[in-house]
């Protein structure tokens, strides 16, 4: 493969970098209170919601013995 050996001008990508623009942008708008109010109560939905996910799911991953206990038990009173 030959590569290309012509100049490429890039004066275009450093004049990008040194503009400046005089145009102010716009200020912020301030969050309402409702606004700040639904943003709490989404975050607290979705913490609540993985907490209960958790509570509920570790459990029953957990591998409970009481069972095999209780066949170990079975099999040998029928002996």
């Amino acid at each position: 493969m030959s590569r290309r050996r012509e100049p490429v001008p890039f004066a275009f990508v450093a004049e990008a970098d040194r503009f400046r623009s005089n145009v102010t942008p716009p200020p912020r708008q301030r969050a309402t209170v409702s606004q700040i109010a639904g943003r709490w109560l989404m975050g607290l939905t979705v913490t609540a919601g993985l907490v209960g996910s958790l509570i509920f799911g570790v459990p029953a991953l957990s591998i409970d013995q009481s069972p095999a206990q209780s066949q170990q038990s079975e099999a040998s009173q029928n002996r």
